[in-house]
């Protein structure tokens, strides 16, 4: 017998639970599927940054709308994610750097973020054993971090308490339009039909929105990531370059954990991205020259997940174009974890027929014309193969 959800959310990543949480809360039957497990890509694979300094100006009021959730987690969902309103320093080594650090900081505070600008006393004081090299930095005490690997299954967890159903393992192989709805089918055969689906599937979204005529340039990607042996705890806030070349934190128990840049391409596949020894050594002699006492510190582990890229670096929140109720949540372009509470809000708004709480015209899945502008870094995060 073939279910018939309200909604089906194709993709158990962050943009789909949360999407699919807000759609149970406002009384609507809902499902996800995923051809995998809950949160087994991007979302739990991520840094864990909750990051709002340094956002396009664009995207200021999706991002602090998601904050505010994030600041409210365990009161909405039930359960913790190990939230630590840690902060978030930018520090610049190079003059190209100090004017990129400046613009940012600009930026946050005309949309409604209070950063402030530090000297290398604040530096040295905010994290003991920094270079004294470094002279230049910013820091948004607003700003956060949360462990990728509990948020997701949290959120889902929630979602079943409010009457949701999810399937794991359930490879969608067609969406067909049938009638005033849509038949999914599973590679196994199995099916559901729905009158509403939504294209949360990440790093495969684009190929499903391609599908139903519409086509974005979104590519896989993932940044190296690895963690260090326990060392004495020193660095409360999250420390990032604002080159690219050093994101760090420091989790209670002593372990440093690295992203950077660039970022390497997902094979062709896109169930991958790996992560060249190359990237480690030279991450890790960044980290050492932005803070010289790590040097000498064994790294334990190493990995990169599965992001959707687009041009601009902003994800696609919008409803089809082409389709009557289809509804596309992908490209989170490694902000993806932060904002995704406000997808959430803002996509379930639009499914209801409510009013979203802000703006999603930067987020439209027409607007990659010839026109578009590509973002700055698009060039300086990437590797160029």
């Amino acid at each position: 017998m073939t279910r018939k959800p309200d909604v089906i959310v194709i993709g158990a990543g962050l943009f789909g639970a949360f999407t699919a949480w807000h759609l149970a809360r406002a009384g609507l039957s809902a499902t996800i599927v995923d051809r995998g497990w809950l949160g087994a890509q991007s979302s739990g694979a991520n840094f864990g940054n909750l990051r709002l300094q340094g956002r396009m100006p664009a995207q200021y009021a999706l991002s602090l709308l998601a904050q505010e959730f994030w600041e409210d987690f365990e009161a909405q969902i039930g359960e913790g994610c190990e939230y630590d309103r840690t902060g978030h320093i930018y520090f610049a080594s190079s003059e190209d750097g100090r004017k990129t650090l400046l613009k940012y900081l600009a930026a946050s505070n005309e949309n409604g973020l209070v950063v402030e600008a530090l000297g290398p006393e604040d530096l040295a004081r905010l994290v003991p054993g920094i270079s004294p090299a470094i002279k230049t930095g910013s820091y948004s005490d607003r700003c956060a971090t949360a462990n990728p690997r509990l948020a997701t299954p949290a959120v889902c967890r929630s979602f079943l308490r409010a009457g949701g159903t999810l399937e794991q393992g359930w490879h969608v192989s067609d969406v067909r339009r049938e009638g005033d709805g849509f038949v999914v089918t599973s590679q196994d055969g199995r099916t559901m039909s729905s009158a509403v689906v939504v294209n949360a599937a990440g790093n495969w979204a684009g190929a499903f929105a391609e599908s139903f005529g519409e086509a974005v340039p979104m590519f896989g990607a993932g940044p190296p990531q690895f963690v260090t042996e326990p060392l004495p705890y020193i660095l409360r806030p999250v420390l990032q370059a604002v080159e690219g070349d050093v994101i760090v934190r420091q989790i209670p128990r002593g372990n440093f954990i690295f992203a950077g840049y660039p970022r390497t391409r997902s094979n062709a596949d896109g169930e991958h991205t790996f992560v060249p020894p190359q990237k480690i050594r030279a991450g890790m002699a960044a980290l050492c020259r932005a803070m010289p006492g790590i040097a000498g510190a064994d790294i334990i582990r190493s990995w990169s997940g599965v992001e959707g890229y687009l041009p601009d670096m902003l994800p696609v929140i919008d409803r089809s174009r082409t389709t009557q109720g289809l509804f596309h949540a992908f490209g989170g372009s490694g902000g993806g974890f932060q904002i995704a509470p406000a997808v959430g809000i803002a996509l379930s708004a639009l499914i209801t027929g409510s009013e979203p709480l802000c703006d999603l015209t930067p987020y439209r899945i027409d607007r990659f014309g010839s026109d578009l502008v590509a973002s700055e870094k698009i060039g300086k995060e990437f590797d160029r193969d």
